[in-house]
């Protein structure tokens, strides 16, 4: 379940129905896919070959396309990261660069972790994202995404633009750390 942690405060907010509110008070979508219809050998699998993620893609189908409907969405795909990902650190280099999209990022967890930090009107605050947790951050929000200490997460991915999201830096007028 994702937890909260506003960095200006140190306030930390858990719980499903608590996160949600935060997050839809910040625009932010947020709710919470059933990943237990995953088969066994996906649960908490990072190392997914493209045939698992076709398969991901199908579990959570009803799921994908509502959201989908709801949001204008026209695309989707998996994306799995782990240590044995080629060039994991330079990958995730270039996720921690605050920044902004034309459109929103949207991200279902179904294995591993992830943290989107994201710039709201409390100043920064991190998402930490379990297996289940899907958000979406809404155009122009500055933000970006890391793993966690584990560092591996299996996430679907929904676009409006086919290609995928465009990441235009976003210059910072206070201090993200």
């Amino acid at each position: 379940m994702a937890v909260i942690r506003i960095r200006n405060t140190s306030e930390v907010i858990e719980g499903q129905d608590r996160v949600g509110a935060f997050l839809q008070n910040k625009g932010v979508l947020y709710e919470h896919w059933d990943v237990d219809k995953l088969p066994t050998s996906l649960k908490g699998n990072c190392h997914v070959t493209e045939e698992q993620k076709n398969e991901i893609l199908s579990v959570f189908d009803d799921d994908i396309r509502s959201l989908a409907k709801r949001n204008g969405y026209g695309s989707w795909d998996v994306v799995a990261l782990s240590e044995q990902t080629p060039d994991l650190d330079k990958i995730l280099k270039k996720f921690e660069q605050v920044h902004v999209h034309t459109e929103d990022e949207v991200r279902a967890i179904t294995a591993g972790h992830g943290i989107f930090i994201i710039k709201g009107s409390v100043g920064y605050f991190d998402v930490e994202l379990d297996p289940g947790d899907v958000i979406s951050v809404p155009v122009d929000t500055p933000h970006f995404f890391t793993l966690m200490d584990d560092r591996q997460v299996v996430a679907v991915r929904l676009f409006i633009d086919p290609s995928g999201w465009v990441a235009h830096p976003y210059e910072e007028k206070e201090s993200v750390k």
